[in-house]
């Protein structure tokens, strides 16, 4: 039952296959993953500081909500935890059945309705996620409710990279206006502590919404509190106000925490070939996909799927790729070897791969009609066309200067 930081519906029916959740790709040289769709079981861990005096109002308010969190689907336990030592410093714990349900649950309204009594209490807060690699039980046969053999089989190979994507729109006839402020602001110090350094903000427009990818080494949330005290960085989301759809109040802590989890959308999955670091300059598209109502989740599963497949694919000329999801929202951000525009499957992510079944699944999860789009995704006119209309406008890509 996390308290937000400071910073699924069902599909449609269909006779088309089911998408499945995608293993954790092998480890290949170089080559680098996660995955919200493992299937694997998931551990968040919210360290907080409740100021002082307030313990029993923070426990009081815990108690009134943790009915209301164990209904939400996916949810399998929590505890709630106070330090022998610092009686301000508490550790909530929960497990999930998987990491879907779970951002499904943290980046809503209702999470946001039901935290907010607590959020006068709490100081500060570190939320970490896992998935569950092994556990040793009391005794033999002793398998707790709903775990079931949802185990990951091995671990995932990391680069100590964390990615994440904030999206929101802005009024219409605005976009100039945005795209020339996000193009334009001074860069952040990109060392933030010892541990932790700013590596790399992509911006991409499609029509009135706006995405913004980071890539960061080490703690995210620190990253992300840092960003936010740049006074260049404050000048220009300050100047953004008056274009955003939704009204906020960066000075109010109650609204800055309602913008910045709404427009929050999580990585999901993430693959990197061992190949990127022979690529002198790769291309990086950001795709935003028309998604029918209720078939987000299973969009992204399916790209999720299609990327692992071709993850190490020798001649593939995908050389990264990230799936951001929340909702009906799905973006893929791809690095490419050579020119986007002379392989559009597989920068869609909609080539042939594994089973040859993504296409036709990848048909009824896609509003083509919404695009203007007509036509059998299996035809190279049909999918150039979709590669057009859901490929975003990007605004600025900023790397960090390369530390020797």
């Amino acid at each position: 039952m996390p308290v937000s930081p400071v910073v699924p519906t069902a599909s449609p029916s269909t006779d088309a296959p089911e998408v499945r959740d995608a293993p954790a790709p092998a480890a290949a040289p170089g080559g680098v993953s996660i995955s919200a769709f493992d299937g694997s079981r998931v551990r968040v861990v919210l360290m907080l500081d409740v100021h002082d005096g307030m313990q029993q109002e923070f426990l009081d308010g815990y108690e009134r909500i943790r009915d209301r969190v164990a209904a939400v689907p996916g949810h399998v336990s929590d505890q709630l935890c106070q330090s022998l030592e610092n009686p301000t410093q508490w550790l909530l714990t929960s497990e999930w059945e998987s990491a879907a349900p779970f951002l499904a649950w943290v980046n809503s309204d209702e999470h946001l309705d039901a935290v907010q009594p607590l959020q006068d209490c709490v100081r500060d807060t570190r939320s970490l996620r896992y998935s569950i690699l092994r556990e040793t039980l009391p005794e033999a046969g002793a398998v707790p409710a709903a775990a079931g053999d949802q185990l990951t089989a091995g671990p995932r190979i990391g680069d100590n990279v964390v990615r994440h994507a904030l999206t929101f729109t802005v009024r219409p006839g605005s976009e100039e206006k945005v795209a020339e402020l996000l193009a334009g602001y001074q860069s952040p110090d990109a060392d933030v502590d010892a541990a932790t350094r700013l590596l790399r903000t992509s911006l991409f427009m499609h029509g009135n919404r706006v995405v913004r990818a980071v890539e960061v080494q080490g703690d995210l949330q620190t990253a992300l509190r840092h960003v936010a005290r740049q006074p260049g960085v404050r000048a220009v989301e300050e100047a953004m106000n008056p274009h955003l759809e939704e009204d906020r109040d960066l000075d109010d802590p109650h609204s800055a925490r309602r913008f910045f989890t709404r427009a929050a959308m999580p990585a999901v999955h993430h693959v990197t070939s061992g190949s990127v670091a022979d690529t002198a300059r790769p291309q990086r598209c950001a795709l935003l996909y028309p998604v029918r109502e209720g078939a987000g989740p299973e969009l992204a599963r399916l790209l999720a799927r299609q990327d692992t497949s071709t993850a190490y694919t020798p001649d593939s000329p995908v050389l990264s790729a990230t799936v951001f999801h929340r909702d009906d929202l799905v973006v893929r951000l791809v690095d490419v070897a050579g020119d986007p525009d002379e392989v559009p499957a597989h920068v869609l992510g909609l080539h042939e791969a594994g089973d040859g079944a993504g296409v036709a699944v990848a048909e009824r999860l896609l509003d083509l009609g919404a695009a203007g789009i007509e036509g059998s995704l299996t035809e190279p006119r049909t999918l150039s066309l979709l590669f057009a209309a859901a490929r975003m406008t990007p605004v600025t890509d900023r790397r960090a200067p390369v530390v020797s």
